[in-house]
């Protein structure tokens, strides 16, 4: 752990001063979070360019971490320095004025220990094998474990698709290669996304919140925000009270070993954002207060706070462009995201086009090249990406009631939030609030286009746009319940109060119910784990192995790349992969033509495990005909090259 923490600190050091480019005046704990946000945008695109001419090892991760420092000269500028003392001195006077700002303390305080209780359940290895806490965390896991073992063990640079051989890995990796680089630097699997990931929490949780404080201009929204987001969810908790009444359990039983999600079901698609995104879709984690960053700068340029008595600024947009153009290797929902956000704001403040310009030039040099790499022989069928899929996720559902469901309050909130922003917007002294309601446009434009375009091969993986679509709509969800709240009458304040609860119910007891250790899922068998150990001593990491089609084949742990893994991955990414399926399962039945194909494919070895023989009928006697590698339990890894 002790490496991770320290790769953390150099990420929130060099991070920290590179904030001062693009926002003025902050607060120091806004600019650690979103300074450790921007070191890791620097570092995963440096570590990624290094890496492709040097390969991954203790120096190129050195030098990656290095050039995330970098924005650390600027400390050379007095003006710099003199910022920088402004917001320490004001952070030890909150300190020395703890009494007065308990409320934070205990705010801050509560949000980390949850996301330290909650992600340490991402992933963790005992004697029987590896595990996860995440209900919806079994596919996504062994995925990411693929990536970054392949970056560690497996010499994958430039980066190929891990789990397809043959093709250019276009899946956004940043995340897996700032893993694997701590690795390379003496961290453990573990702890290395353990710490990532609750610092990326913790960061979304800052930038959400100042956000949130800048368009409403009310600090209690600001704390409302959070909870809504990382408890999000809809009426499952009214599902949970008729699950207890209809058992003979005390209240406290009950909920120490609750029986399932209440956020995400067969019943309920949106899902509480912890236990369907970040914790399994760990790009999303980095990518999202990154994307919320930007959309904060867009947003003080709309209000016209972008420059001083309305001047344009030129810096800020193209420094913040620039790491935008990041988020193709980071998280490329996010990048769309941002875009439809940008073009909004420009139709309705094309006066200020300048400053949209410069934004759109700093994305462009850095966004550009990784796209023209990216998009250069990969696999993915572009045209499986693009639909037509009213309703996203609803099946025979009323569409209306469907989003009822699944949100409860949210939507009536919303045209609340925004209906009192306009409304006391028409006030001069409350003008922002106007800007505020038009600025909500781009946001119910993507919950739109969510609703009606499928943008990826399956259209549940709307939700990394939709996900946007209720962020941005927080801000407003929050102003309508503080607005209830302040108000004098004792019964509008117990409205907002049944409202608040209402929407995170469901999701906190989701959160909980991961936090808390009631997931056991494994994810890899201990004979798998070790089998996995033996490819990396026995194989040249450049080795390619046979595997069943499944996402968690020990090889996934071996960082060797397969012939073909999970048909699910493969398929949400836009691969086809039909041919392929059949000539796995035809070299498992064995025979002349598994001679064939195996030299066709240039096979190096062959997995035979209870997953090929149930699943393919693998045929033991064929390949024992060829040298065994390897062997632990019901594993045998044979050499067929």
């Amino acid at each position: 752990m002790l490496a991770a923490l320290i790769v953390l600190a150099a990420f929130l050091f060099g991070g920290l001063c590179f904030t001062y480019l693009f926002f003025d005046d902050e607060r120091l704990l806004w600019r650690l979070a979103a300074g450790n946000i921007v070191s890791c945008a620097i570092a995963g695109v440096a570590g990624f360019v290094i890496t492709l001419f040097f390969g991954l090892n203790a120096t190129t991760a050195a030098v990656s971490v290095i050039a995330a420092m970098l924005p650390a000269v600027m400390l050379v500028s007095p003006d710099i320095r003199r910022k920088l003392a402004r917001d320490w001195q004001r952070a030890r006077s909150n300190l020395q004025h703890g009494n007065k700002r308990i409320g934070g303390l205990i705010f801050y305080s509560f949000f980390l220990i949850l996301f330290c209780l909650y992600f340490s359940q991402a992933i963790y290895q005992t004697p029987e094998g590896v595990f996860t806490g995440g209900s919806q965390n079994l596919g996504d896991l062994p995925f990411h474990l693929g990536a970054i073992f392949s970056f560690t063990d497996g010499a994958n640079f430039p980066p190929m698709n891990p789990s397809f051989a043959g093709v250019k890995f276009a899946y956004p990796f940043i995340a897996d290669l700032l893993t694997a680089i701590t690795m390379k630097l003496g961290g453990t699997l573990r702890w290395a996304m353990v710490v990532e990931d609750i610092a990326w929490a913790f960061s979304l949780l800052v930038v959400l919140e100042r956000f949130t404080v800048r368009v409403t201009s009310s600090k209690l929204a600001g704390r409302i925000a959070p909870f809504l987001l990382f408890f999000s969810g809809g009426l499952g908790f009214l599902f949970f009270a008729k699950d207890f009444w209809q058992q003979q359990k005390g209240f406290f039983d009950f909920l120490a070993a609750l029986p399932s999600d209440y956020t995400i079901t067969n019943t309920f698609r949106w899902g509480n954002s912890m236990v369907v995104l970040f914790i399994t879709q760990r790009s999303l984690l980095l990518g999202m207060p990154l994307a919320i960053m930007a959309i904060d700068r867009l947003w003080a340029t709309f209000s016209e706070r972008g420059g001083e008595e309305g001047h344009p600024q030129f810096v800020p947009p193209f420094v913040l462009g620039t790491l935008v153009g990041t988020l193709p290797l980071v998280h490329l929902h996010s990048l769309l995201v941002v875009f439809i956000v940008a073009a909004v704001c420009l139709l309705l403040y094309i006066r200020r086009w300048k400053e949209w310009f410069t934004f759109a030039v700093g994305v462009s040099i850095v966004a550009v090249p990784i796209l023209a790499w990216l998009t250069t022989g990969e696999a993915s069928d572009a045209s499986k990406f693009i639909g037509w899929n009213f309703g996203w996720d609803k099946g025979d559902k009323n569409f209306f009631y469907f989003w009822f469901l699944n949100t409860g309050l949210v939507i009536p909130l919303i045209a609340a939030g925004v209906y009192f922003a306009w409304k006391k917007g028409s006030m001069e002294e409350h003008r922002q609030l106007r800007c505020a309601a038009l600025f909500y446009i781009p946001f119910a434009l993507i919950f739109l286009i969510a609703n009606v375009v499928k943008l990826a091969p399956w259209e549940w993986d709307n939700i990394k746009i939709l996900i946007y679509w209720f962020a941005g709509s927080i801000p407003f969800i929050a102003l309508a319940i503080v607005w209830a709240w302040e108000r004098k009458a004792v019964w509008l304040k117990a409205v907002a109060a049944l409202c608040f609860l209402s929407l995170i119910a469901s999701g906190a007891l989701d959160v909980y119910r991961t936090a808390n250790g009631q997931n056991v899922v494994k994810v890899f068998d201990a004979d798998g784990v070790k089998i996995a150990d033996a490819i990396k001593e026995k194989t040249a990491a450049n080795s390619l192995i046979l595997n069943a089609p499944t996402y968690n084949s020990a090889v996934v742990l071996s960082g060797r790349q397969s012939l073909m893994r999970y048909t699910g991955h493969l398929s949400s990414h836009g691969i086809s992969f039909e041919d392929r399926e059949k000539d796995v399962k035809t070299i498992y039945l064995g025979g002349g033509v598994a001679d064939i194909l195996l030299r066709k494919y240039g096979i190096d070895y062959v997995l035979v495990s209870p997953a090929e023989r149930n699943e393919l009928q693998a045929n033991d006697e064929y390949f024992q005909k060829f040298p065994l590698v390897a062997e632990s339990g019901q594993y045998r890894l044979y050499k067929v090259k």
